[in-house]
């Protein structure tokens, strides 16, 4: 056959391993102490933990260039509002600072004695004093305010705040005229039953708003204000009448916060999981070979890289978001994988060989299977930077900077303390006591003498080696490499990657905004019920124009109708509720002025303007119009794809009704844009860093697996465990949003490791046939890579009872990714290898081992 070998650089990299495991077999203290020392100095960077907090929704949950924010700076320059003067919910250019409660009943809210308790409650929540600076204040002395009062309720003022009027009213719905006033009742009265003529006959909750000053001056007031209105609601009982849930405008940012403190008693529980898997699955009931403080150092060695890492850089000022949090459970799992690797290759080592030089076998062979993992994980995370999500760069870095750690300390820390419990073996020292362990053979069970110690070797070896190498050796892999085995696991193979595939095409995208609070948090409530009763209005969206349009000629005009036009004919624009300043402009203008002469036009354009709202929806600055807006009403946006297919056809509408030639330009925005961007980016963010990440593992695996095909069936698993862990989303109700993008990201990385242990130990195996060569690697790294999947799960298992979307999520998507990984590692990849596999004119530099990159326990 055809030489396939590109060895060149793993053999040389091999070769450096070896002489630097040699050293540190001879040496071992300083790189013992060493890592010690750096990590309780680079751990006084928790000190700093408070001020780079960085957990603000829309900072670390939203595109750092989305659209919505540049619409968002337009409109804040071009129609800014007054608190206190003409406060309008539909102007603002954030979601406001305010409180909201719904009332709800099953059957209906709609009575004299339920609204009798509502107008109750909403007097307490108005009279409900607060002292803020030696001052008691109440709601009336920091609410946003319209003709200097405070902005009611819609329904409660059209009953004058009398329950008795509540079954004598004729309230139409969605909008509700008396006189000039028109009142729009679509998010306060939800989950109504109408009449022919539109008169509520049945609703089943009332919602009331209380919009605040955002006035910075009055920040700590409206705070506390805020606190004590979710001390009052959260603890108001009315028998039964009807039942409340409650949000404020600070519920979403406390509530995220308040996530991070549910993971640190499930970290503590994680570690007592892996280091007691490590101890049992390392536990001998040798005396002298058992592995207990090895395992021990091993996971001490992946928390050692997590202080280090974070420490530096918290020290260097970086943003820690809360999804970092995860982190230190990813990292513990794959230090314990690393650490496994490394014990297995030890334990081929020649037991009569000194030290040292069973360290620099150990690393000729497991370092170079670590480092292929180290790489491949450090740059799928590093990738991870080039997405738009703050929260998803904070946790690449945090990770990749404790991967990076996290390998140096099992190569230097963590192989140091492998020399040490080697030195002890070799003096034949008691793993708990340090004595010395006698035996009644006169030459010692395990020191070798040149004239016994062929024949101890042999001895020996039969009896270090695990009960479960065998199984691997003597049954799965000759099962698994029968023709009736490779069939059927091409056809189980073929069955999940069509299913993976059919299953990417129903995924969701986006996040749900509740998902960052608690399940037990009143928010989640709160979303459910507004979910339930008022998702027939969504976002009232403005439609702006950008230039110094001729809204005078009337031909022009026409234009703008006309553009107005297709945006109110859209399937989810409610037309009747298209609200337009210069229509009523054009309606007062009649038998007053000639609206079509330019001077007339503007010379009575103040004055119209200070009568209503429409102020703040025309930029009208020395004489001339620079910008104005539009209000269109959308309805039944449901859910995600809904959010996202009206972003895009909105968008699409303003770009096609904008006109280059006259130097005008329409734009569409409502402060929930700022998270519906994210529909934008996901996807494609999502498929550049997969696609980036793995052309890397290519150029990784074609230097360091000495095969150009195992090389390229490596980077197979990595498409093929990612297509399974997306599809898979989609059955364990995973959105692709922020979130799961950071797990989709150590999906790159996860998804080599299994495949590219078992292909290094493929191709570097001494045996010739593809068929023995793949029992030879299982036999070697199947017990490992269990271990491996196994310690990562327990290491991640206390996350899926967490009340946590955030963190379940994070479980949810590592599991799969473990499980496929596994499954890929120990079953599809050995079988596929025999298939195509390319046989090698030379070999890896391991003519004297018997043994490749790690082994069994």
């Amino acid at each position: 056959m055809a030489s396939c070998v590109t060895d060149c650089v793993s053999r040389r990299l091999s070769n450096l391993f070896e002489q630097f495991g040699g050293y540190v077999g001879s040496n071992p203290l300083p790189f013992f102490i060493i890592p010690l020392f750096l990590s309780a100095c680079l751990g006084g960077g928790f000190y700093f933990l408070e001020d780079r907090e960085a957990n603000d929704i829309e900072d670390q949950f939203t595109p750092v260039n989305g659209p919505a924010k540049y619409e968002r700076r337009f409109v804040m320059e071009n129609f800014p509002y007054s608190n206190n003067s003409m406060f309008s919910s539909q102007r603002l250019y954030t979601e406001g600072t305010y409180a909201s409660f719904i009332a709800k009943n099953k059957r209906n809210v709609l009575t004299n004695e339920i609204f009798k308790q509502i107008i109750t409650l909403d007097e307490t929540i108005r009279n409900v004093p607060v002292k803020a600076d030696q001052e008691t204040i109440n709601f009336s002395n920091i609410c946003a305010k319209s003709n200097d009062m405070c902005v009611s309720n819609a329904i409660l003022e059209i009953i004058d705040y009398n329950n008795e009027m509540v079954p004598q009213t004729k309230i139409t719905f969605p909008t509700y005229r008396n006189g000039s006033e028109v009142y729009f009742l679509g998010s306060e009265v939800g989950g109504v039953t109408l009449s022919e003529d539109n008169v509520v006959e049945n609703a089943k909750a009332i919602r009331l708003y209380y919009y605040l000053w955002e006035d910075e001056a009055y920040r700590q007031k409206v705070n506390l204000w805020l606190d004590e209105f979710v001390k009052i609601v959260s603890n108001y009982t009315t028998a039964n009448s009807f039942e409340v849930s409650y949000f404020t405008s600070r519920s979403r940012q406390e509530e995220l916060e308040a996530n991070t403190k549910e993971v640190i008693p499930l970290f503590s529980v994680t570690y007592f999981l892996v280091i007691t898997f490590s101890i049992v699955s390392c536990l001998r009931l040798d005396h002298v070979w058992n592995k207990v403080w090895v395992a021990t150092f091993g996971v001490l060695s992946a928390g050692l890289a997590v202080l280090s890492s974070f420490g530096l850089l918290l020290y260097s000022g970086v943003p820690f978001a809360m999804t970092v949090a995860t982190a230190p459970f990813l990292i513990l799992g794959i230090g314990v994988d690393d650490m496994f690797i490394m014990i297995s290759a030890w334990q081929q080592t020649n037991i009569c060989d000194p030290v040292h030089q069973r360290l620099a076998d150990t690393y000729k062979e497991a370092a170079m299977s670590i480092t292929i993992t180290t790489l491949t994980n450090l740059l799928a995370f590093y990738i991870g930077l080039m997405t738009q999500f703050r929260s998803v760069q904070s946790f690449c870095l945090y990770t990749g900077t404790a991967i990076l750690f996290c390998y140096i300390y099992n190569v230097t820390f963590f192989g140091a303390f492998m020399a040490l419990d080697g030195q002890r073996e070799e003096k034949e020292l008691h793993w708990l006591t340090c004595k010395k362990v006698e035996f009644k053979n006169s030459i010692g069970r395990y020191k070798c003498s040149s004239k016994y110690c062929r024949e101890l070797h042999v001895e020996t070896e039969k009896k270090k080696v695990h009960l479960i190498n065998d199984f691997f050796r003597d049954f799965y892999g000759p099962f698994l490499t029968k023709l009736g085995s490779k069939a059927f696991l091409t056809l189980l193979y073929a069955t999940y990657l069509a299913g993976s595939i059919y299953n990417c095409t129903q995924i969701k995208e986006g996040i749900d905004l509740r998902n960052l609070a608690p399940d037990t948090s009143y928010v989640v409530k709160y979303y459910s019920d507004e979910d339930l009763y008022f998702s027939t209005y969504g976002p009232s969206v403005m439609v702006i124009l950008d230039g110094e349009f001729q809204y005078w000629n009337k031909t022009e005009r026409a234009t703008l109708n006309s553009s107005l036009e297709i945006f109110q004919s859209l399937p989810f624009i409610d037309k009747s509720l298209f609200v337009s300043w210069l229509d009523i402009y054009e309606n007062y203008a009649k038998n007053r002025f000639h609206i079509n002469n330019e001077t007339e036009f503007k010379s009575h354009l103040p004055g119209f303007l200070e009568k209503k709202y429409f102020k703040q929806d025309v930029n009208f600055t020395n004489g001339n119009i620079y910008a104005s807006r539009f209000f269109i009403q959308t309805v039944n946006i449901t859910d995600g794809d809904k959010e996202k297919n009206m972003l895009t056809k909105l968008r699409e509408v303003a770009v096609n009704c904008s006109d280059k030639n006259k130097n005008y330009y329409f734009m569409v925005y409502h402060p929930a844009f700022i998270y519906f961007d994210q529909y934008v980016v996901i996807v494609n963010n999502t498929i550049q860093n997969i696609l980036v990440a793995t052309a890397a593992m290519l150029v990784i695996s074609l230097l360091l697996i000495p095969n150009i095909i195992c090389s390229l069936w490596v980077t197979f698993a990595i498409a093929s465990v990612i297509i399974g862990v997306v599809g898979f989303m989609t059955l364990w109700d995973v959105n692709l949003d922020s979130i799961s993008m950071i797990n989709l990201v150590i999906c790159i990385g996860f998804s080599v490791d299994f495949s590219a242990h078992i292909a290094y130990a493929f191709i570097s195996s001494s045996e010739v046939k593809p068929d023995k060569k793949a029992v030879d690697a299982l036999h070697k790294l199947g017990y490992p890579i269990v271990q491996g999947a196994v310690s990562t799960i327990l290491g991640l298992v206390a996350l899926s009872t967490s009340p946590s979307y955030i963190f379940r999520t994070f479980f949810k998507i590592l599991f799969l990714v473990i499980l496929f990984g596994a499954a890929h590692g120990i079953a599809f990849i050995p079988v596929f290898l025999t298939f195509f596999f390319c046989d090698s004119s030379a070999k890896v530099n391991n003519e004297n081992e018997e043994s490749d990159a790690g082994g069994p326990v």
